[in-house]
């Protein structure tokens, strides 16, 4: 009877403890892989948590509470015109131009708001994957062939892996539909126009404190990443005077909030960051205490944070201990991916697939990271893969999806990608050996 009831703790007990046993600790690969997975969280948590994420957590929880559900029913619900739900959701996507994981809370707001499985996928997609500025990038240092036929098939996959989505779980949105129709229709609380420049102050907010720095020191996009922080003050500005005008806030506690976060940015001009947090911890002090709306948006930009940033720095560790940071190894040698990844054989391009879904690239990074690899004999088939792959996908954003729309359908979602990936790249180095 003991062993009937206590043979599952038995056995995890056992398994603990061998792998403690037979830790390679010790080992230069294996030291190495760990210590390259901390810095890989140290990286991500002092240039991602604050300026990325915490944001796009407001951002989420906003269209969660200042959203109607109508809204989103009509232009993302599973019922709405399929040109103009799709168009809508690789515009959006486009327009914020973020990595896998800025992406997840967004999508996890307009999932659960009533937006349609395939439009929901399809800007899960086109976030990280219609990127301007690494399209670009990659046009110049790549080449144009290359840049083009990324622009072209993430605008295409976006919509296609989207109406894949939709096609493969008909049932369970035809009745999401019908669950959506039978609910009331909320009158909004503010004109729409309100609604549109509140969103508009926060994505540029989002957009602009994480503009990097171009290559060229000269140009439009150098001058706007050295007023990056100047244009990024404006938007604060603008979303201090919706939140008073429109929402209620007391104008106290917005001039409050900016006086501290301009008193850091002028006494330390060199950290920014510092007048970011102030921001962001007045925003939510004043905001906390309520019991209004603004007090439910930020309850629910909690939720998001609580629900989302555990499972995003656990794939980053478990991300950085396999495979290390761009030019430092894990445990996987990067000697096996670049010699996995030669010619155009379906194998190669499927492990570039493969390979680059379960990868982290910060934005932009995938560019010098293929340019390295087709340094060392890296196939142009797939190396368009893992740029249709990689930053669209990764190990920590595959962990949040699956929270969000469960383990089949995040399954179908990573294969649908990965496979589509594989055979574009085939016929790219196929046209373009």
């Amino acid at each position: 009877m003991f062993w009937k009831q206590h043979w599952k703790t038995l056995g995890a007990l056992v398994a603990v403890f061998l792998v403690a046993y037979h830790l390679p600790v010790g080992r230069a690969r294996f030291d190495g892989a760990v210590l390259e997975a901390l810095h890989l969280v140290k990286w991500y948590a002092q240039e991602h948590v604050l300026l990325c994420l915490v944001p796009a957590f407001f951002i989420a929880g906003a269209i969660g509470v200042f959203v109607s559900q109508s809204s989103v029913m009509r232009y993302l619900g599973p019922k709405a015109p399929k040109w103009l739900a799709y168009g809508v959701a690789s515009c959006s996507g486009t327009i914020l131009a973020v990595c896998s994981c800025t992406i997840l809370p967004l999508f996890a707001g307009i999932y659960r708001m009533g937006a349609g499985l395939g439009p929901a996928t399809a800007f899960l997609y086109s976030g990280p994957a219609i990127n301007v500025l690494a399209i670009v990038l990659t046009a110049r240092i790549l080449g144009p062939e290359l840049g083009v036929a990324r622009a072209v098939g993430a605008v295409v996959f976006s919509v296609v892996v989207g109406l894949a989505m939709h096609l493969l779980f008909l049932g369970e949105e035809r009745e999401k539909a019908v669950q959506m129709a039978a609910l009331p229709e909320e009158p909004p609380a503010r004109p729409l126009w309100q609604n549109a420049v509140y969103f508009a102050m926060m994505v540029g907010v989002l957009v602009f404190a994480n503009w990097g720095a171009p290559d060229a020191p000269t140009g439009p996009w150098h001058a706007i990443w050295a007023a990056k922080w100047a244009i990024t003050s404006l938007f604060a500005v603008g979303l201090g005077a919706a939140l008073v005008a429109w929402f209620g806030l007391e104008l106290w506690k917005v001039l409050a909030t900016g006086a501290a976060a301009a008193a850091l940015g002028f006494a330390f001009p060199q950290a920014p960051q510092l007048a970011f947090v102030a921001a962001v911890v007045g925003l939510s002090l004043f905001t906390a205490s309520r019991t209004d709306e603004l007090g439910e948006w930020f309850g629910v930009s909690w939720g998001f944070a609580v629900q989302i940033l555990p499972l995003l720095l656990f794939g980053v560790l478990a991300a950085g201990l396999l495979l290390g940071r761009p030019g430092h190894e894990g445990l996987i040698p990067s000697a096996w991916v670049a010699s996995a990844v030669g010619g155009n054989s379906l194998g190669a391009n499927f492990f570039a697939s493969f390979a680059g879904a379960f990868m982290y690239f910060a934005t932009l990074t995938e560019v010098p990271i293929l340019q390295g690899l087709l340094g060392n004999g890296m196939g142009h088939g797939p190396a368009l893969a893992l740029l249709l792959a990689g930053p669209a996908l990764s190990l920590p954003n595959m962990l949040v999806i699956r929270s969000v729309i469960g383990t089949k359908k995040t399954v179908a979602f990573v294969s649908l990608v990965i496979l589509m990936a594989t055979g574009t790249g085939m016929l790219y180095g196929t046209l373009f050996p």
